[in-house]
């Protein structure tokens, strides 16, 4: 079926994906001016079933529920609608990579990122079980990884209706793998099922791996009656001995051997190190490619494994990856890592490789430098002035390449404050700490804007600094 111009007051801007009962649109809240999410079961294909009958009554159940719940770590319900062709429920729009696509991609969190995720994580499920609400899914596909940094959780009290591997009306709620004995055994459950869940996801960053594998017959098994291997006991993971006592408790075969709230498991982690949590994943984590960022939200139909979802740098549209990275390689050896993000953002408004050569060599301090990168790019030196970008706007090629002093830090951090809150100052500290030069500094803290637009403006602001 066609797709809708608008539903209710939200005009649509794109297709986030499809399953069989619906389909999910990112749209525009024209009052609020702001992006959202909005998922949908069809009509036509829900009224014709018993399946579908109670697949919308509890689109709509769970719907309220998510609803009650107002938590930075959790995926925001703003409505519930339905009109003559559907169902629907708008939500916030979040960008980012789930933590199943980290996972898939082998990455191995530092320690300090392992507690951050989980410290998020406990923080948001404490907050919804505060309110009689608990997932019943926990699991890393429905946990996003925002450009932020954040943890938020997706599909809160939403089932999963579409797609292989999730819950299916009418059957035992949960994933196999994540879900706790007393799910797997039919027994009453309460917000203590979350608190397994969330043992098996912090098993899987420690080790990498589910703490139960198999067929789903030996699966249930296996959960039910016998115990992980612990950490400790994986190759090469004696440091995190610490952890498996906490692991024994989350993952309680009864769960009245479990914590007692998420509260109380959080803590317990927090108790395993002297330094601070820190509020927000790493930046090196953040900033991984891990391919194409994923503009989801809650509800949003799966792809290959990958919940909800953030900036990429993933290659832009109509650059090739081989390329970017060997304009990283090259600029890297002036200003370090922070190349990466250099290099990606400044794609997106470059359509050629000599105009982008030139951009990047502008966040170089010295004539020297900026001479030797362009060399090594194989690219002609251009003179300065505004060049013509591929996104029809026009770049300005002459950077700031004044080095960057405290007094601008702080006053950037000021300035991005009252566009994404306490987190700025986080996020300058990280940025100073990796540029040598205003503009590069600018372009940094930038990058962790979600909306172009906002971007813009906040970059205005900065370069206005004195």
């Amino acid at each position: 079926m066609p797709h809708p111009e608008r539903l209710g007051k939200y005009p649509i801007t794109a297709v986030l994906g499809e399953g069989a009962m619906g389909v999910v649109y990112k749209a525009f809240d024209p009052h609020i001016k702001r992006p959202v999410a909005i998922k949908t079961i069809r009509r036509q294909l829900i009224e014709d079933s018993e399946l579908g009958q109670s697949a919308v009554a509890r689109f709509r159940n769970e719907a309220q529920a998510a609803g009650r719940l107002l938590h930075p770590g959790i995926v925001a319900v703003y409505e519930y609608g339905e009109d003559q062709e559907q169902a629907y429920i708008a939500m916030e729009y979040v960008e980012g990579h789930s933590l199943a696509k980290y996972l898939a991609r082998k990455v191995r969190f530092p320690e300090a990122d392992i507690l951050s995720i989980m410290s998020q994580l406990l923080q948001a499920l404490d907050h919804a079980h505060e309110q009689g609400v608990w997932h019943r899914d926990i699991k890393p596909a429905n946990l996003i990884i925002t450009r932020q940094g954040r943890v938020k959780i997706a599909d809160f009290g939403i089932a999963r209706v579409d797609a292989v591997g999730l819950t299916q009306v009418n059957s035992v709620v949960g994933t196999p793998g994540y879900m706790s004995p007393e799910q797997y055994t039919g027994q009453p459950v309460d917000h203590r099922v979350d608190i397994w869940a969330a043992g098996v996801v912090l098993y899987q960053l420690l080790t990498g791996q589910l703490p139960f594998n198999g067929s789903a017959q030996s699966l249930m098994y296996k959960i039910v009656h016998e115990e992980p291997v612990w950490p400790s006991e994986h190759a090469g993971l004696a440091w995190a001995r610490r952890y498996d006592a906490i692991l024994a408790q989350a993952l309680s075969k009864r769960p009245d051997g479990r914590y007692a709230s998420a509260l109380a498991f959080r803590e317990a982690l927090l108790s395993q190190t002297s330094e601070p949590v820190q509020p927000v994943v790493s930046e090196e984590t953040v900033i991984m490619d891990l391919g194409r960022h994923e503009g989801r939200s809650a509800g949003t139909p799966s792809q290959g494994g990958s919940g909800a979802g953030a900036v990429t740098t993933a290659p832009p549209s109509g650059w090739d990856a081989d390329t970017l990275s060997r304009l990283e390689a090259s600029l890297a050896r002036f200003v370090g890592p922070v190349a990466k993000v250099l290099v990606r953002r400044a794609a997106r408004d470059c359509a050629d490789i000599d105009t982008l050569a030139a951009r990047l060599a502008g966040h170089l301090q010295t004539d020297q430098e900026r001479a030797a990168f362009l060399q090594q790019t194989g690219s002609r030196p251009k003179a300065p002035g505004p060049a013509s970008t591929g996104s029809g706007m026009t770049a300005t090629l002459v950077m700031d390449t004044t080095r960057l002093d405290a007094a601008v830090v702080d006053q950037a951090q000021r300035i991005l404050a009252a566009h994404i809150g306490p987190i700025a100052k986080i996020i300058a500290r990280q940025a100073a700490a990796q540029a040598a030069t205003r503009s590069a500094f600018f372009e940094l803290v930038c990058a962790r804007i979600d909306n172009e637009d906002e971007r813009a403006r906040v970059l205005a602001e900065l370069r206005a600094i004195p």
